[in-house]
């Protein structure tokens, strides 16, 4: 049986953790350069800022300089403040976490419509789970002239807290969130079809990279085994929760199905419905062949029927008057002759 307790076994731990940071942060920053031309939209203005966009760019670059600065204290050759380094980098990456979870908990808050027996208990699951992670931070680092920057003391117990109130947190909007897609109130759309198999997944991976670092903190082998799922999990997390924003944001702008019900405010992110037309159908004469005047009705143009947009939170963003043909229902009284 491994000794993990051994100064060999931890060594060579030691090192194994190195290379597994520095690959995590290649397959990081791949996943960030290729969605980069979605954030460039929001930057250059391409597309309407909206409030939730807020923790989807928190989340992507806490992460991203947590793993920068991960990186630095794994390579730094020369004496710098660990303590410092360390701080940041807890706070970075403890906040990545946190985000990750917010970004999939707005999700499930706009499929339920925001009511308020839903909205209260994910928000404070939300605030129990950042005072756990900004308790996390205390962290005690110094350097060594042998091997740079290493951690004297951290407080265990807060980490797998955090870790186990963030799984939870998961498991309840991954459930949550199925049981509402479902059963919907209005019946399965294309929409409700793309997030049950594809949002749905991304719920779950996240469930299950806390799953795997809370059960490498609570088996508590030695100090680096303890810890070594825990950016695979932030990473993870982190990829997923940007996805679906990502995911549901592109299917908004490349034009939404009908969704019937009351449902409609309730999507997880911006996608489009149509509203009735308020009036009478106008009506004009027509001439049939024996010479009679017949009235009959006309529909309206597409281009006259009105969409609107929701964001993330299920709230109505602009009125478009754009031409939408997923959205247009096939009817058979166009066939119908003219007499």
């Amino acid at each position: 049986m491994v000794d993990w307790l051994s100064q060999a076994e931890i060594l060579k731990d030691g090192a194994a953790f190195g290379k597994f940071m520095h690959a995590l942060l290649g397959l990081y920053i791949w996943e960030w350069f290729t969605s980069l031309p979605f954030d460039w939209d929001y930057i250059s203005g391409k597309r309407q800022f909206r409030w939730p966009m807020i923790f989807y760019f928190l989340n992507r670059y806490c992460l991203l300089f947590a793993l920068i600065g991960i990186a630095v204290a794994l390579n730094v050759t020369t004496e710098v403040d660990c303590q410092a380094l360390y701080t940041f980098n807890s706070c970075f990456g403890n906040a990545a976490i946190g985000l990750a979870s917010i970004n999939l908990s707005l999700r499930t808050i706009a499929v339920w419509n925001q009511r308020w027996f839903i909205v209260a208990p994910i928000v404070a699951m939300i605030m129990a789970h950042w005072s756990l992670l900004l308790h996390g931070i205390l962290v005690k680092a110094n350097w060594d002239p042998v091997l740079g920057c290493v951690i004297t003391s951290t407080d265990s117990r807060l980490l797998v807290a955090s870790f186990l109130v963030g799984m939870s947190l998961d498991f309840i909007v991954l459930c949550l969130t199925a049981y509402k897609l479902l059963f919907p109130t209005g019946g399965k759309s294309r929409l409700v079809s793309l997030i049950f198999n594809d949002g749905l997944i991304y719920f779950l991976i996240a469930f299950l990279s806390n799953l795997l670092a809370t059960i490498f903190m609570l088996l508590n082998l030695n100090a680096v085994m303890s810890i070594i799922a825990n950016v695979p999990a932030a990473i993870a997390s982190t990829v997923v929760a940007c996805r679906a924003v990502r995911r549901l944001t592109n299917y908004s702008s490349a034009g939404a199905q009908m969704f019937t019900g009351n449902t409609t405010a309730a999507s997880t992110l911006a996608f489009r419905t149509t509203t009735q037309a308020s009036g009478a159908r106008p009506k004009v004469l027509t001439k049939s062949s024996d010479g009679v005047h017949v009235q009959m009705e006309t529909f309206e143009s597409p281009s006259e029927r009105s969409y609107l947009e929701y964001d993330a939170a299920g709230k109505i963003t602009k009125n478009e008057t754009t031409y939408d043909p997923e959205a247009q229902i096939i009817s058979d009284e166009f066939k119908r002759p003219p007499y």
